[in-house]
């Protein structure tokens, strides 16, 4: 299945979502048979938890219209980014699904442009004190924490969270155990 496929799957299924934990969508939606442990699938996946989340809050967008272009911007992004560009690619759909909501663009003067450089950064200097390899799933799990900070303190709406495991360590041959935030050691 190619990575668009798989894009038009997690759109369609994301939108039957209910909730406001943007974690709890992802291990949801990280299940279903046609998400890899590790994937560029996810630059779309993570970001489109952010926006399901922020809609199913209350949040003012046309969840439709913003996942679609999320779709459209995940595209773009090759996979193993993370270790051949230095930048995740699920902080960069998170910080999609943030321009998303603000309407940024690379001429944004609202102070918008900033603070999601700002988010962005927080979230990719915890990615790099965990270190590598790459996980997809717990690269993830930091970019929606991180997320859900960001939002629940710039907008009206409130989106859940609270600590995480991993459930998915078993599917990761290169899972680095006890040095992951959310390692389930049982």
């Amino acid at each position: 299945m190619t990575t668009e496929e798989k894009a038009k799957l997690i759109i369609r299924d994301i939108k039957a979502e209910k909730g406001n934990n943007p974690a709890v969508i992802f291990k949801r939606m990280a299940e279903k048979e046609y998400i890899s442990i590790h994937g560029p699938e996810h630059h779309v996946l993570d970001g489109a938890c952010i926006l399901t989340a922020f809609y199913n809050a209350g949040g003012n967008i046309d969840l439709e219209q913003s996942l679609e272009r999320l779709s459209k911007e995940g595209l773009r992004m090759p996979g193993a980014m993370c270790g051949l560009w230095g930048i995740c690619g699920a902080i960069a759909s998170v910080g999609a699904a943030l321009a998303i909501i603000d309407g940024t663009g690379p001429l944004s003067a609202d102070g918008s442009w900033g603070e999601h450089m700002s988010y962005t950064s927080r979230a990719i200097s915890e990615m790099g004190r965990v270190n590598g390899p790459r996980c997809c799933k717990r690269d993830a799990m930091i970019a929606l924490k991180n997320a859900v900070e960001y939002i629940n303190s710039h907008y009206d709406v409130r989106l859940d969270y609270e600590e995480q495991t991993c459930e998915f360590s078993y599917k990761n041959e290169q899972c680095i155990k006890d040095r992951c935030p959310f390692y389930n050691k049982l």
